[in-house]
């Protein structure tokens, strides 16, 4: 079952709330009222802020579009679906309800077929949005533990020391443990082993001849 997701409406007509309020209430979803732009504002500075706001343009207090501007503000801001709800049709209105940052344009009047299409689209883009931005921390979280060695790594010819950017030579094992997450642990190959350890290596070898007679 998917969690309610909260709804601010925000108009200073008590009509246009309830009505707001009966629809959205009826398709599910959680709302939060506001009768000015002030407590708007107020509600969508909160820790709980709705991730969909439906504005009125005229209100009293902050209008619809200062409003927008405002939560577009917030560090949380990109992620809410903002919808202006005015009488307002003329091109120019709705030019500066977009440059003020609103998502949406619904014209009162309303057909409530229409205010449930736009805010599932709301919806869906809001869910799109913090998915990516979960997706992002994550990636990031995980660079963030990420090292690696890139460019040409000088080492000694002879000790196999390793120097670094601060001219500093270091043994090998140090060097890698410092800028990488690897664990060096110390082994013989067989090679080393057969030069180290020849009698043992000669030994090991007749044993298992014998042991295929």
């Amino acid at each position: 079952m998917r969690a309610v997701m909260n709804i601010l409406i925000a108009d200073d007509n008590l009509t246009t709330r309830n009505l707001l309020e009966t629809y959205l209430t009826k398709w599910g979803y959680g709302v939060v009222a506001a009768s000015d732009g002030n407590r708007a504002w107020e509600i969508m500075q909160g820790t709980s802020a709705p991730d969909i706001v439906i504005l009125d343009w005229m209100m009293p207090g902050i209008d619809g579009p200062e409003v927008c501007r405002r939560i577009r503000t917030l560090e949380t801001g990109s992620l809410k679906h903002v919808i202006l709800l005015t009488a307002r049709e003329s091109r120019e209105d709705i030019v500066a309800g977009f440059e003020a940052g609103a998502d949406d344009y619904i014209t009162k009047g309303f057909d409530s077929d229409e205010l449930r299409s736009r805010v599932k689209v709301g919806e869906r883009l809001v869910g799109l949005q913090t998915a990516l931005k979960r997706r992002v921390s994550e990636l990031e979280n995980a660079l963030s533990h990420i090292k690696t060695l890139q460019g040409i790594l000088p080492i000694c010819m002879h000790c196999h020391k390793v120097r670094d950017d601060r001219e500093i030579w270091q043994k090998l094992e140090e060097y890698i443990a410092e800028h990488t997450d690897a664990m060096p642990s110390h082994c013989l190959c067989p090679d080393c082993f057969s030069r180290l350890y020849p009698d043992y290596s000669a030994g090991a070898a007749l044993t298992d001849k014998k042991e295929h007679l």
